[in-house]
C-alpha cells in the first residue's frame, strides 16, 4: 500500500476539520432559527391570551358572557391562522373561532393552572397540519365563578415551509462550502510545499562534482529553516568526507606504490644477471622488509575499517597506566638516548579497558613524541584522575610548533603536516588515526594542542 502524499494528508485534514465546523455551524444555525420561530409564536399566543383574559375580566354578571364572543371576534379579525376556544367550568364551549383545531389534551388539561404563571407551548399535528398552542385558566369578573379554560393555537405551516426551504439552502451552501474548502485546502497545501519541491530540485542536482551547492535558509519558511540548515550541514559533512576519501585514496595509492616499486626494482635487478646464493638471500631479506611494511599497512587499514564499522569491542580489565608507560619507556629507551630525549612520568592511575589496545595507542603517541622532540629535549607523560571520574593522560613534547590550521587533520589517515620532511623511519601516517579509533572505542576523547614549541596530546577515558 503506497503511503499518501503530504498534499493529500493536509487536504484531507483541512477538509475534514472544515466539514466538521460547517456541519456544526449548520446545525446550530438551524436550531437557532427554529427556536426563534417558537419564541415568536409563543409571544403571539401569550398576547392573545392576555386579550381573552381582559375580555373575560369585564364580565360582571352571567348575562354578560353572551357579549364575549362578539367582542372577541371583532378583536381577532385579521388572524386567520389563529384558533381560540373558551370552555366554561362544566367544559361547555363558551366561544370558539371558525374551523378551530385543538389537541384533546390541550382542552382537557391547561398547561398553566396558575393565572400568574407563563403558559407552556405545545406542538402537535392534526389533519395533516402542524400547530403550536397553549392553554391556561382565565378568571371572569363574576364573584364566586370558577375560572374558564382558554385554549389558543396557531397554524405554523408557513413556518414549516420557510424552514424547509431554509434547510435546503443551508445544506446546499454547506455542501458548496465543503467542496470549496477541499479545493482551497489542496491549493494551499500545494503552495505551502513549494519550498520542499525547491529543496528537492537542489538535492537532485547534487553530485560528486557539485557538493558545494547549498540551500538558502533565508528563502524558506521558518518551519523549514531547521531542515534547510540540517540539509546544508549534511552536505558540508558529505563534502568534507568526500574530499578526505579522495585524499585517502590518493595517499593510499602513493603509500602502496613505494614498497611495490621497490620490490619490482629489486626483483628486476636480481633477474638482470646470475648471482650467488648470498646475493639472492640479501635481496630476499630486503624484499622481506618491504613485505613487512605492506603487511603492517594492510593490518592497520583493516583495523581502521573495523573501527569505522563499530567492530572493535575492547575487553574490560584493570589496566595500570603507569606500569604500561614505564614498560614503553624501557622499549623506547635506546631510541630516546640516541636522540638525546629524556623520558619523564608523573602521576599514576588505573582504568578499565583493553590492555593491548591502550598500549598500542600510548606507544603510537610516545613514538610520535620522541620522533618530533628536539635534541636534548624531554617527553613528559602526565596521568591524573579528574573529579568527574575520568582518567586523563597527557603526552607532551618540545619541538616545532604545529600550525593551528593543521591540528584538526592530524588524526586523518596518511596525513602529514609536511610530507617533504618525512623521515625514512616514519610510518605510513596511520598511527594517530589508529590511536583515535582505540580511544573512541573506549568511549574516550583525544585532542591535541600546540603552542610555543610545546605539542600536547590529551586523552580522557571514563573510569568505570
Amino acid at each position: 500500500m503506497n503511503p499518501k502524499s503530504i498534499t493529500s494528508r493536509l487536504t484531507l485534514f483541512f477538509s475534514t476539520a472544515s466539514t466538521f465546523v460547517l456541519l456544526v455551524v449548520g446545525l446550530l444555525v438551524g436550531s437557532l432559527v427554529e427556536s426563534h420561530f417558537e419564541e415568536q409564536d409563543l409571544m403571539e399566543l401569550r398576547g392573545k391570551l392576555e386579550l381573552v383574559r381582559h375580555a373575560l375580566a369585564k364580565v360582571r354578571i352571567p348575562s354578560d358572557l353572551t357579549t364575549v364572543p362578539q367582542s372577541l371576534s371583532d378583536a381577532l379579525i385579521g388572524h386567520p391562522d389563529l384558533s381560540v376556544a373558551i370552555l366554561g367550568p362544566d367544559h361547555r364551549i363558551l366561544f370558539t373561532t371558525p374551523s378551530a383545531a385543538f389537541a384533546n389534551h390541550l382542552l382537557e388539561q391547561p398547561s398553566s393552572k396558575n393565572l400568574s404563571s407563563e403558559a407552556r407551548l405545545v406542538r402537535w399535528e392534526q389533519n395533516g397540519k402542524v400547530y403550536r398552542g397553549i392553554s391556561a385558566n382565565a378568571a371572569t369578573g363574576i364573584a364566586g365563578q370558577p375560572s374558564a379554560t382558554v385554549a389558543l393555537a396557531i397554524n405554523i405551516e408557513h413556518h414549516q415551509a420557510f424552514m424547509k426551504e431554509f434547510h435546503n439552502n443551508l445544506w446546499l451552501a454547506i455542501t458548496a462550502g465543503i467542496l470549496l474548502t477541499i479545493v482551497l485546502g489542496w491549493v494551499a497545501a500545494r503552495r505551502g510545499l513549494v519550498p520542499i519541491h525547491q529543496m528537492a530540485d537542489v538535492a537532485k542536482g547534487i553530485s560528486a562534482s557539485h557538493l558545494s551547492d547549498r540551500l538558502s535558509s533565508n528563502s524558506v519558511p521558518p518551519e523549514l529553516a531547521n531542515l534547510a540548515i540540517a540539509f546544508n550541514e549534511m552536505l558540508a559533512r558529505l563534502e568534507g568526507s568526500f574530499h578526505r576519501l579522495s585524499d585517502f585514496s590518493s595517499d593510499l595509492a602513493h603509500e602502496l606504490r613505494t614498497p611495490i616499486s621497490n620490490l619490482m626494482t629489486q626483483t628486476q635487478v636480481a633477474l638482470s644477471k646470475r648471482r650467488s646464493a648470498d646475493e639472492y638471500r640479501e635481496i630476499l631479506y630486503s624484499n622481506l622488509e618491504e613485505y613487512e611494511r605492506l603487511a603492517r599497512m594492510i593490518a592497520d587499514m583493516l583495523f581502521l575499517a573495523k573501527a569505522d564499522n563499530g567492530l572493535i569491542i575492547p575487553s574490560s580489565e584493570v589496566v595500570d597506566l603507569s606500569t604500561e608507560v614505564r614498560e614503553l619507556f624501557g622499549f623506547y629507551e635506546a631510541i630516546a638516548d640516541e636522540q638525546g630525549v629524556n623520558l619523564v612520568l608523573a602521576g599514576e592511575g588505573t582504568v578499565k579497558g583493553d590492555k593491548l589496545m591502550l598500549r598500542r595507542a600510548l606507544s603510537n603517541l610516545l613514538s610520535n613524541a620522541i620522533r618530533h622532540t628536539t635534541y636534548g629535549g624531554s617527553v613528559k607523560v602526565f596521568i591524573n584522575q579528574s573529579k568527574s571520574k575520568e582518567m586523563s593522560i597527557a603526552i607532551e613534547n618540545f619541538g616545532e610548533t604545529i600550525a593551528k590550521e593543521y591540528l584538526p587533520r592530524l588524526f586523518d589517515r596518511f596525513y602529514r603536516v609536511d610530507p617533504s620532511r618525512q623521515k625514512a623511519s616514519d610510518g605510513a601516517g596511520l598511527g594517530l588515526a589508529i590511536t583515535k579509533s582505540i580511544i573512541e572505542a573506549h568511549q574516550g576523547k583525544i585532542q591535541v594542542l600546540s603552542l610555543n614549541g610545546s605539542t600536547r596530546f590529551e586523552i580522557t577515558i571514563p573510569n568505570g
